[in-house]
């Protein structure tokens, strides 16, 4: 049986056209009709978990967080980057809420649509509705790979794991600024903030990453990923 290898869950797979590029002229007109382009701060919350669903939100620009609100610790999900949209899992029959919180990292641009016109054109272009069933079972396989990582994994591995996934599928690059606490990332690894930062410090004396103020370069993916590899 081949070894999981949690890294690849991170990686996204690249369209040559946008979500909304498969609509024909008269549904891009009503998307536009029944839209709002909105700007949140650094901070904001965007959904709040538990509250009626009314709206897809389509990130334009900016970096967000979703995660599950709990009574003393939140989990996060995923890092989510421009052009993915956000509030899907509130689409189906019976459910009128949304399962997860959303707030941003950074400046954030969404333009908004109305959930009743989002089902309606779900119901009437099969491409597009081909290409919402994709982007839903990527994000499943990835969050697959995420809590194998998180119940499966060593602190070692859980933390290579989320740098590779920063670089490989959020940042697009082996040097990235990074915008996440160490806070954050105990949340993302499940690890206690004071385990991250010593995880960090160790990864860096090892030639692992370098960091300076708050940007990280992976110096050595191999050995990361080998340590992903190995859990």
């Amino acid at each position: 049986m081949p070894e999981l290898q949690t890294a690849r869950f991170c990686d996204t797979h690249i369209y040559e056209t946008g979500y909304f590029e498969l609509l024909d002229a008269a549904e891009r007109e009503l998307i536009e009709s029944q839209s709002r382009v909105l700007t949140y701060r650094k901070g904001e919350t965007l959904i709040k978990q538990g509250t009626f669903a009314s709206t897809i939100f389509y990130l334009e620009a900016g970096l967000v967080k979703v995660f599950l609100e709990g009574n003393s610790k939140n989990l996060i999900l995923n890092i989510t980057p421009p052009d993915n949209l956000l509030g899907l899992q509130a689409v189906f029959e019976g459910n009128n809420t949304y399962p997860y919180s959303v707030s941003c990292y950074s400046e954030t641009v969404v333009k908004t649509v109305d959930i009743a016109v989002f089902k309606q054109l779900l119901g009437q272009n099969a491409g597009f509705a081909n290409r919402i069933i994709n982007n839903l079972n990527e994000s499943t396989a990835q969050t697959y790979g995420r809590f194998y990582s998180l119940t499966r994994k060593q602190l070692h591995g859980r933390l290579a794991d989320i740098l590779l996934c920063l670089s490989n599928r959020i940042f697009k690059s082996d040097t990235f600024n990074l915008p996440l606490t160490r806070s954050d990332l105990g949340e993302l690894t499940s690890m206690a903030t004071e385990s991250v930062i010593r995880l960090m410090k160790e990864f860096r004396d090892d030639g692992l990453i370098s960091i300076t103020g708050k940007t990280i370069h992976l110096t050595d993916i191999p050995r990361l990923q080998r340590i992903s590899e190995l859990g």
